[in-house]
């Protein structure tokens, strides 16, 4: 999926890359197949029986089994691990692919913002056991927050908090009602704390005195629809139904996750049957996989894949010189040759799936000759060196290597020498988190979404500190406000398409394309729906 690219290597022509990678694509499989295969019988046996999801990851490792913490692979670690096997407050409703999921109710069945938004009222539904038993209340709830939040508690936890900051972003306070009752106090006025609140998961007060914080990530419980069996670092995490499930019993008995980084083995794995799903296919091998009966399935979502300036020094602290790299790269021959229809060309921070996008705001084309005047408005006709971070693979980056080559060389065409620079997929997510440019690179490449709203103004006001770029603008900063005061939708998603026009012109992101999210499927799996979002409901799906 990736490699180091040094600069100054010459590059290739893109129809001469495209089939190189295809030859490199076709003979690696047949040596990755040969060898999977020979192991399929011992290793992938149980993904073919009937009522056994076996799923090939993008992943580095299996995802820490704690919560929030799941998230120490990105959103791939929430969406198979979190959603799996805890449930909060309110979900997603994915079970639809038509149009963007909002909050559904979940674990609390109602919520009301009082009159002077300063707090919101959620109704906790009955009934409900985490799977050890123990009953799930507002007493639970504040277990939970106090573990997150809550520096005095005996269950504080600032890993998990750390992890759960940017759902918790908004959050003030919170006192338990009655037994069905919890109340949320907002920093001010918090529109959009039902959306925050999908991805605050719920886990088992019992459990967590049981095995203390460090030892619950090897016993975890919650509510969701599937329940922990067992695990080995590395190769796979192996979960059943859960039988007393709230919302009904999934239609598989067993779901396993395997994290397989490097793609061909991904795809080889999936045609020697020893998984029958597999994340993100590369582009030449969607065609192949398809002819032979596996079920591609795509639908945009809220996704950009972008570089982030650190706008603070050099050449790229100038507005028209971000401008420039963004008119330099040709996101319409990316999207089609290089990633064959599996990704949108970006020409604004929102993608055409997203609530925020507005036809107005598509700003970006190819436009070398303007990109390279730019370049010498900004006092550099001859262009400038700088070095770029990306991860070699993980959760929604797609294929990061070659993507970048092809960036780099669109950029050198008018002059900008680009030095690419990889990093494990990890440790980007830990610099990332920690508000940094791994290595002292200009500019980073991390696949990243708006699905929650508060990734708004986690990622551009002023002063936030997941806010790399160090970008700041004092009329985003007011609507970012006028936004969390708007209780519609609607209204608020026309405030972030003011936003997203203040922002393309300045310009603080190389925005690239829009992922639609490629997975195959073997013949024998069913009733999933790709919805318009990275998370997934692994509930209505059979295998035969």
């Amino acid at each position: 999926m990736n490699g180091h690219v040094r600069a100054g290597r010459p590059s290739r022509a893109r129809g001469g890359a495209s089939r190189l990678r295809r030859a490199v694509s076709a003979a690696s499989l047949i040596l990755v197949g040969a060898l999977t295969t020979a192991c399929a019988v011992a290793d992938g046996a149980e993904s073919g029986k009937p009522g056994v999801l076996t799923i090939g990851m993008t992943a580095s490792d299996i995802p820490n089994l704690d919560t929030s913490l799941s998230a120490d692979q990105g959103y791939e670690g929430t969406r198979f691990v979190g959603m799996q096997l805890y449930d909060g407050l309110t979900r997603y409703d994915l079970a639809q692919g038509d149009h963007v999921p909002g909050a559904v109710p979940s674990l609390a069945t109602s919520w009301e913002q009082d009159p002077a938004g300063s707090s919101w009222t959620f109704h906790l539904r009955q009934g409900v056991s985490f799977t050890d038993g123990t009953p799930f209340d507002a007493d639970a709830v504040v277990f939970n927050l106090d573990r997150y939040l809550n520096k005095e508690s005996p269950q504080y936890y600032p890993q998990a908090g750390a992890q759960a900051s940017l759902s918790l972003t908004g959050v003030q306070g919170y006192a338990k009602v009655d037994d069905r009752t919890i109340r949320i106090f907002t920093k001010g006025e918090w529109s959009h704390l039902p959306g925050d609140l999908t991805t605050v998961f719920m886990a088992s007060p019992a459990a967590v005195r049981k095995w203390g914080n460090t030892g619950f990530a090897e016993h975890p419980v919650g509510t969701g629809p599937f329940v922990f069996r067992s695990a080995k670092r590395g190769q796979e995490l192996v979960l059943d139904a859960n039988r007393d499930y709230w919302r009904g019993v999934a239609k598989i008995d067993r779901l396993v996750l395997r994290p397989m980084p490097d793609e061909l083995s991904r795809v080889a794995a999936l045609r020697a049957g020893e998984v029958n799903w597999i994340e993100a296919p590369s582009p030449d091998n969607v065609p192949p996989l398809r002819d032979a009966g596996y079920q591609i399935m795509t639908n945009g979502y809220d996704h950009i894949w972008p570089w982030l300036f650190d706008t603070s020094d050099g050449p790229l602290s100038d507005r028209r010189v971000r401008q420039a790299l963004n008119y330099a790269i040709d996101r319409e021959q990316m999207s089609t040759d290089l990633l064959g229809g599996t990704a949108e060309p970006a020409t604004q921070l929102s993608a055409r799936s997203g609530i925020a996008y507005d036809p107005a705001n598509d700003v970006f084309g190819h436009d070398p000759a303007k990109a390279r005047q730019l370049l010498t408005e900004a006092g550099y006709p001859d262009g400038f060196s700088m070095t770029v971070s990306y991860p070699t693979g993980g959760s929604g980056n797609m294929q990061p290597g070659p993507m970048n080559e092809e960036l780099r060389s669109d950029l050198a065409k008018v002059g900008v020498r680009v030095e690419l620079k990889p990093i494990e997929w990890a440790a980007m997510l830990t610099s990332y988190v920690s508000g940094t440019f791994p290595d002292g690179a200009d500019a980073v490449n991390i696949s990243l979404t708006f699905l929650q709203e508060v990734s708004w103004s986690t990622s551009f006001a002023s002063g936030s500190p997941l806010n790399l770029t160090h970008y700041s603008n004092p009329e985003v900063d007011r609507l970012l406000g006028e936004s969390l005061k708007e209780t519609d939708l609607a209204r608020r998603s026309a405030i972030y398409a003011r936003i997203v026009g203040l922002i393309d012109r300045d310009a603080p992101w190389l925005v690239v394309v829009n992922d639609r999210n490629p997975r195959a499927l073997a013949a024998n799996v069913h009733g999933f729906v790709e919805p318009q979002s990275w998370f997934v409901d692994l509930t209505t799906v059979s295998v035969s």
